[in-house]
């Protein structure tokens, strides 16, 4: 606990990446109630003692709740969200929240009740999100795991940006993890600094007793290569750090092969449900809570409230056929393997990227696409260090696989990461 908390107060200051976080010697007490806990002879969760920051979009008794907006900022809650209740009979010691943006809305972690979290890389750039707050306080050693949601990107995003690892599990794996409202798209999970920790915290969120062992033979493994989905606009800095580890797989034995899953449709399915699920979830409060809302989250309700019952029937059904056309490419490739972000880690002070290479972002998650077209699958996905920019910013890859594959996907990051990965700055010694 001293050593996290040492790093939290050397490095929150500028990233601002914990929020509503115990005073320091509240957290000390915690750790010698664990200590006095363990020398109890008391059965112990596996992850005992660890100091832990929940993600601010969940409700965790005794830390504001307030999903990065001024309307909750003062909302207690009475009750621990599945996932919180989880991590805490783990054996956790919470000490904080993470930052998140407004209502989680877009991978850019900034609103009006804590303000910016910031790149650790480069503190002018972008932390990505929702769980940007987690991204960088782990890529700082200010926390050493976390916990992160996913529905456009929102686990792998920040993941990418901060030069850390998360995992996108597979839609309705287990209850704790996710909602089956709204097609299921909506899903939590583990975030790390390595592909070993990553999976570990996944076990225990699966409530599994023992680590799966992740070294794998890939020899023959059938690997899809499709960095840009088919042709979304990808930045070219994060075009030639994919390009350069492409032969990475075929150095751990894989077939690679340029192909890609056919996802016409994906933008629809996600839009569509995504912007019904806002309205009835926030439509409430546009009325009277207007000017404390930003402006894309006032466009989405309001987008939201024009969806129609027909609309979000079509949407299901579109989603219907494009799982089948997912699975029946998952019965020849193994994995896919494409872009996190289409850009690298951009300006902390603007809302979001308005253009990749010369073509104008339609509104603002089209920067988003090569993660939330990968989230219509309902597919496991990891976001996996793979280099950096000319800049210095971390870029990472995509690696996906079939629905419950959860275990491949992480032997395939880890074999990956182990097998050359990229040199990472020792951002938290």
């Amino acid at each position: 606990m001293a050593a996290h908390l040492g790093c939290i107060r050397e490095r929150n200051p500028t990233l601002n990446a914990i929020v509503a976080k115990l005073d320091d010697e509240k957290c000390l007490a915690l750790a010698d109630e664990a200590d006095r806990k363990q020398a109890s002879g008391a059965e112990l969760g596996p992850l005992h003692g660890l100091p832990w920051a929940f993600k601010d979009l969940e409700d965790a008794v005794g830390f504001p709740w307030t999903s990065g907006s001024p309307i909750f900022k003062d909302r207690m809650p009475a009750t621990d969200s599945p996932l919180v209740a989880l991590l805490r009979r783990a054996g956790v010691i919470p000490i904080g929240k993470t930052n998140v943006p407004e209502f989680g809305m877009g991978s850019h972690t900034y609103n009006n009740v804590y303000g910016i979290t910031r790149n650790p890389w480069d503190t002018t750039k972008s932390a990505g999100g929702s769980s940007g707050g987690a991204g960088a306080a782990l890529a700082t050693g200010m926390l050493p795991l976390a916990d992160g949601s996913d529905y456009g990107g929102s686990l792998r995003n920040p993941a990418n940006f901060n030069g850390i690892v998360a995992l996108r599990p597979s839609a309705g794996i287990a209850p704790a993890l996710g909602e089956q409202e709204w097609l299921g798209l909506n899903v939590k999970g583990p975030m790390a600094r390595t592909v070993a920790d990553t999976a570990f915290l996944f076990g225990v969120m699966l409530g599994q007793r023992e680590p799966w062992p992740l070294e794998k033979d890939l020899k023959g493994v059938r690997v899809a290569w499709c960095p840009d989905l088919g042709g979304l606009p990808l930045d070219r800095r994060v075009r030639a750090v994919l390009d350069s580890r492409r032969r990475t797989f075929g150095d751990l034995g894989c077939r690679v092969e340029d192909a890609g899953p056919d996802l016409r449709d994906a933008d629809e399915i996600f839009l569509t449900t995504r912007r019904r699920r806002s309205f009835m979830n926030l439509g409430g409060l546009l009325s009277s809570h207007r000017g404390e809302m930003k402006p894309e989250a006032i466009d989405e309700i309001e987008r939201g409230a024009r969806v129609t019952d027909v609309d979000v029937a079509n949407a299901t059904a579109k989603h219907k056929d494009l799982l089948g056309r997912v699975d029946e490419f998952f019965g020849e490739y193994a994995f896919l393997i494409c872009a996190v972000n289409q850009v690298p880690p951009f300006d902390a002070e603007i809302d979001w990227p308005h253009e990749i290479e010369g073509v104008k972002m339609e509104h603002y998650c089209a920067w988003m696409k090569s993660a939330y077209w990968i989230s219509t699958t309902r597919c496991p996905a990891a976001s996996v260090p793979a280099g950096r920019t000319p800049e210095g910013l971390p870029v990472g890859l995509q690696i996906v696989g079939q629905h419950g594959n959860d275990r491949g996907v992480l032997e395939l990051a880890y074999a990956f990461e182990q097998h050359g990965g990229p040199e990472r700055a020792a951002l938290r010694t």
